[in-house]
């Protein structure tokens, strides 16, 4: 198999993990509509970025030592389990979005003022505090990348996922990013607060019962 095919066989299986949606999805999805495009698009390259740190540490062996460790996988899952409580109490208890046309559409006006490294760290720990990667690089990659693909390769196809991941994300910002469909949301006000808290904090209980085998 050439490194190619190798390559797009990862990417075919890849592409329907990353529509699933998830706790990134919903951050993404929140983002945008709260504090729009620029914020979304930076939460989509921290969710990019941890996506290359999970791969990274599989690829150099440090992701089977977290898989066979019940103590890291405990440990790292309870504090992606708060970090998500966390952010559905504070979604849940935010003020209401209160956008006029203008805001909606230059991401102006008080929700549209973040900080944006604070968004690409949001995106980076929603995703980086969840051990489920690790165990789904690790089967994925010993099933479809041959023992004698170089690690410089395979960091390769870690990029090219990470990109797709950003790719589908960015995608997703645009659309909810959309003046009519922002502004469908932003009327909602505090129930899509309510909704989304209330989809972080789930999030995370599913997360808690979640077990390394």
């Amino acid at each position: 198999m050439t490194y190619v095919s190798e390559f797009a066989a990862l990417m075919a299986v890849f592409a329907v993990v990353i529509v699933a949606p998830g706790a990134d999805f919903a951050l993404v999805v929140r983002q945008s509509v709260v504090h729009g495009r620029k914020a979304a698009l930076v939460t989509s390259f921290g969710i990019g970025a941890s996506l290359l740190f999970h791969i990274s540490y599989t690829i150099l062996g440090i992701g089977l030592i977290v898989s066979q460790s019940l103590a890291l996988f405990a440990l790292i899952k309870w504090l992606g389990v708060a970090y998500l409580v966390y952010l559905g109490i504070r979604s849940f208890f935010e003020t209401p979005m209160n956008f006029d046309e203008r805001a909606l559409t230059a991401d102006a006006g008080k929700a549209g003022r973040v900080s944006l490294p604070a968004c690409f760290g949001m995106g980076f720990l929603t995703n980086a505090l969840n051990p489920k990667p690790v165990l789904f690089f690790l089967s994925l990659f010993s099933a479809m990348v041959s023992h004698e693909t170089p690690v410089p390769v395979i960091f390769l196809y870690g990029i090219g996922m990470a990109s797709a991941l950003i790719a589908w994300f960015a995608g997703v910002t645009l659309f909810f990013t959309n003046p009519a469909v922002r502004a469908r949301f932003a009327a909602g006000g505090r129930w899509f607060n309510r909704v989304t808290g209330a989809t972080f904090v789930l999030l995370g209980l599913r997360l808690a019962v979640q077990k390394a085998g």
